[in-house]
């Protein structure tokens, strides 16, 4: 898991320049809980994590370049990464 982790945590540092690689593994890692958190409360039974690795791709892909305006904005996100908000320019 640690390297699927590090690995969509470079994927994102590829699409946004503007996370450290501490901020982009807590998005990761955060993405990954909330869509199996999510999917089971729906009762949908799980698939594994190939699934959830194809979705946290798909985010990353499709939102990886605004991801931190979203996620260091929302207040369900934001206190994960404390008084470190600052974004890299």
């Amino acid at each position: 898991m640690e390297d699927l982790f590090q690995r969509l945590a470079h994927n994102l540092l590829e699409k946004n320049d503007h996370l450290s690689y501490g901020q982009a593994r807590t998005m990761v890692e955060l993405l990954w809980e909330d869509f199996e958190s999510s999917r089971a409360k729906a009762g949908r039974e799980y698939k594994g994590s190939d699934v959830t690795e194809k979705i946290v791709k798909q985010w990353i892909d499709y939102y990886g370049p605004v991801l931190h305006d979203f996620m260091m904005n929302n207040p369900k996100y934001k206190d994960y990464f404390g008084d470190d908000r600052s974004i890299k320019h």
